[in-house]
C-alpha cells in the first residue's frame, strides 16, 4: 500500500483535489473528519479541550463551538497547545485506518487529506507528499466565498491562518508533487490524472 499525504495552503482546493483522487479510485480518509470524531462530547480529545481552554468553547448542546476554539487558539497565542492535545490522536485514527486498508487492498494508494502535514512533523509517515497550491489572491476570494465574508475580513483571516502554517513555496519544495489550482477545474484534473497514475505505478512496485 502507498501511504500519500495531500496538503496545502489555506482555501487552496484541498477538498476538490481529493475528490478528484477519490474518484479515480484512492481510498481517502480527511484529517479534518477525525477532528470532528475527536470532538465529539465524551472523547478524551473533547474533554482535555475543554480542561485547557474552558467552557466558554461549548456550545448550549455540549458540542464544541470551532470558531470560538479556533478563536482562543489563534488569537490567544495557543495554537501549539492545541495541536499538542489534537495531532497525536489525529495520528493515532489515521494509523488505523491504514492498516485496515493495506489489509484488504495491499495495491491501495491510501491518502490522508491534512493541512499541517509539514508543520505537525508527519511527513516521514507518508510514503509521497501532495501540495495544493494557488494564487495568493485565489486563497481570499475563496475563503470569502466559502464563508460569506467580505474581502477585508476574508484576507485578515487568511493571514492569520496563514501564520500558522508553513509558506506555500516551502511546502512546495518538500513535496514530491506539486498540483497548481489556480487555473481551470479541467487543468487541475490533468494534473490529478497525471499524478494518480504515477502514484499507481508506485503502489505496484512496493507490493512486487
Amino acid at each position: 500500500m502507498l501511504r500519500v499525504g495531500l496538503t496545502g495552503g489555506v482555501a487552496c482546493g484541498k477538498s476538490m483535489v481529493t475528490k478528484m483522487f477519490a474518484e479515480m479510485g484512492a481510498r481517502i480518509v480527511d484529517a479534518d473528519t477525525i477532528v470532528h470524531e475527536l470532538y465529539r462530547p465524551g472523547e478524551e480529545v473533547y474533554q482535555e479541550l475543554v480542561k485547557r481552554f474552558g467552557a466558554e468553547i461549548v456550545k448550549p448542546d455540549g458540542e464544541l463551538d470551532r470558531q470560538k476554539l479556533a478563536a482562543a487558539a489563534f488569537d490567544g497565542g495557543r495554537v501549539d497547545e492545541l495541536n499538542r492535545i489534537v495531532h497525536p490522536a489525529v495520528i493515532r485514527r489515521q494509523e488505523q485506518w491504514m492498516r485496515e486498508i493495506g489489509v484488504k487492498d495491499p495495491y491501495a494508494v491510501a491518502m490522508v487529506e491534512a493541512a499541517l502535514i509539514f508543520e505537525a512533523g508527519v511527513k516521514e509517515r507518508f510514503d509521497k507528499i501532495i501540495v495544493v497550491t494557488c494564487k495568493p489572491a485565489q486563497k481570499v476570494a475563496r475563503f470569502g466565498q466559502r464563508s460569506g465574508m467580505n474581502e477585508a475580513d476574508a484576507r485578515a483571516d487568511v493571514e492569520r491562518r496563514n501564520k500558522a502554517q508553513m509558506p506555500d513555496e516551502e511546502k512546495a519544495r518538500r513535496a514530491n508533487f506539486v498540483i497548481d489550482n489556480s487555473g481551470s477545474v479541467e487543468e487541475t484534473r490533468h494534473q490529478v490524472q497525471r499524478i494518480y497514475a504515477e502514484l499507481k505505478v508506485l503502489a505496484k512496485r512496493l507490493v512486487f
